[in-house]
């Protein structure tokens, strides 16, 4: 990324991955599963587009480049969305408030991530690539 907010905003995004991860640990074990056993082929292969269209894509204008980055992240993020307010309703409906509240927590800071990439893009960097 060349932009300083896309930048700051990337390096925000892989500390709440890593809070996330922190938060899920505990309540996965805390109902005897691995929070390493299952592997997701949806992400992989959003990852694999990532891959082919981000980093080993030629772009001739860094904006451009920017543009597309914040494109992929909002795909793998929203794929968390799901992912995370599916298991807030499971944990509710089951009655386990505290782990729905923790859950919760990382839903919302997932959107605020994703509203923030958003703001990025209609800030500056989809005018510039344009």
């Amino acid at each position: 990324a060349s932009d300083p907010q896309l930048k700051a905003a990337l390096k925000r995004g892989v500390d709440g991955i890593q809070s996330g991860i922190d938060t899920l640990k505990p309540i996965i074990e805390g109902h005897g599963a691995k929070p390493t056993g299952e592997f997701c082929k949806g992400m992989e292969g959003i990852v694999k587009e990532v891959d082919a269209h981000v980093i080993n894509a030629e772009f001739g204008d860094d904006a451009v480049r920017d543009a597309m980055i914040i494109t992929q992240y909002q795909r793998m993020t929203h794929y968390g969305l799901a992912g995370y307010g599916c298991v807030v309703a499971f944990a509710k409906r089951l009655g386990l408030d505290d782990e729905a509240a923790k859950l919760n927590e990382c839903l919302d800071q997932t959107y605020e991530g994703d509203r923030a990439m958003t703001d990025i893009a209609v800030g500056d960097v989809n005018k510039q690539a344009a």
